[in-house]
């Protein structure tokens, strides 16, 4: 069946009567990936699909194998867990945990979002580990990653201490926050708390390092990461009104830029995008003709209302493209998919949502095929038939 489309006007803004471009916002970061996800929309990716070294932002993937194990019952929240002594050997951002130490899991999982522990981290993987070692829960995150989409994401640990083959892209991380607020909403808000003092062991290491958790912009979320190799990072989220924005940066050279540089991503997401609603469920948006159907055509309407993230510079009618294989053959089941609607605005990538079925369209009976044949019959050798054009 060959392949039509058309165009349609979807909605007028009304904001302004002029269309212009969404103002780009030139990132510092190495790499970024900005996601409206109440829309689904990216809003910046910049080397987003680059594998690299992602310091403890990794620590979002044992953190999420963590919840999942809770969630199924293999790990309780009040399991208490043994301090290994390859847990406690680790250096850098820690609880201070030694071989002493037995300890709860929901105070691991505070020491891993809030404190950032390597050795919570490590405790943790310990104990999901299929062979009870670090290195094989490693393996399980690559392979749990796979089946996530994370598809430039490879593990070597469980905490983000650097290793050449430990790397993921900012998309992945992206994703996987994505799935953090999706199927664990009961454990997210752990990522706002701003401190944790476990133990009182050692007060100055009980802050969130979370820079934007306390600047009142719906910031709610979720990891910062540092190595020398990697630069400053930060996986993060804010939620304003319905809207939630998820952003991952990494490359940055100093604490206080990365503090900056966030705050400025999620001001100009929130500013510089609106969102509009569009159409709801069950609306006709075109229609396609119907091959030997009890009627000529059916109509294409989206299977869930459809919002759009607009640049609110960007103004006047949206134009979509309605693409689909014609002519549709009957039946159809109201629901069926049928199409795609191919939404592009400038400043922002390429949309492409299903359209489906508005009504049954059933098997048209004698009169229909008759119907049906004379029309092709018609195209074939019809007047018009033997007419051809000749170009200069």
């Amino acid at each position: 069946m060959p392949r039509s489309s058309i165009l349609i006007a979807i909605f007028g803004c009304v904001l302004s009567a002029s269309a212009s471009v969404a103002q780009t916002f030139d990132t510092r970061a190495t790499a970024a990936y900005v996601f409206d996800q109440t829309t689904g929309t990216v809003l910046l990716a910049k080397n987003e699909d680059i594998p690299l070294p992602p310091a403890s932002m990794s620590k979002l993937m044992t953190i999420y194998m963590a919840f999942e194990a809770i969630v199924d019952g293999r790990l309780l929240i009040d399991d208490i867990l043994p301090v290994s002594a390859h847990a406690a050997s680790y250096g850098g951002s820690s609880m201070f945990l030694d071989t002493t130490d037995r300890v709860t899991v929901e105070d691991l999982l505070r020491g891993v979002i809030v404190l950032s522990g390597n050795d919570a981290s490590t405790v943790l993987a310990e104990a999901l580990s299929p062979d009870g070692t670090e290195a094989g829960f490693a393996l399980m995150m690559t392979q749990r990653a796979q089946q996530l989409g994370m598809e430039h994401s490879v593990f070597a640990n469980a905490n983000g201490w650097p290793a050449d083959e430990h790397r993921m892209s900012m998309e992945d991380l992206g994703i996987l926050t994505d799935r953090l607020i999706t199927d664990f909403p009961t454990f997210y808000p752990l990522f706002a708390e701003t401190e944790f003092a476990f133990d009182n062991r050692v007060p100055s290491n009980s802050r969130n390092r979370n820079p934007l958790l306390t600047l009142g912009i719906g910031a709610d979320g979720l990891k910062t990461g540092h190595t020398q190799e990697a630069g400053y990072g930060l996986v993060g989220s804010a939620k304003q009104d319905n809207r939630r924005v998820i952003f991952v940066i990494t490359g940055l050279e100093s604490q206080a830029i990365r503090a900056e540089e966030s705050e400025r991503i999620v001001n100009w997401a929130f500013r510089q995008f609106a969102q509009k609603d569009v159409a709801s469920a069950g609306t006709r948006l075109a229609e396609a003709p119907v091959w030997m159907g009890d009627a000529n055509t059916v109509g294409l309407t989206v299977a869930n209302d459809l919002s759009l993230l607009v640049p609110i510079l960007n103004q006047g009618t949206i134009d979509a493209q309605v693409v689909y294989h014609s002519p549709i053959e009957a039946p159809i089941t109201a629901g069926q998919p049928l199409g795609e609607l191919v939404i592009t605005l400038d400043g922002l990538p390429e949309k492409r949502l299903p359209l489906v079925a508005q009504t049954d369209i059933g098997r048209g009976g004698f009169a229909a095929r008759m119907r049906t044949v004379a029309a092709v019959l018609w195209q074939k050798f019809g007047p018009q038939a033997d007419q051809t054009t000749e170009g200069a």
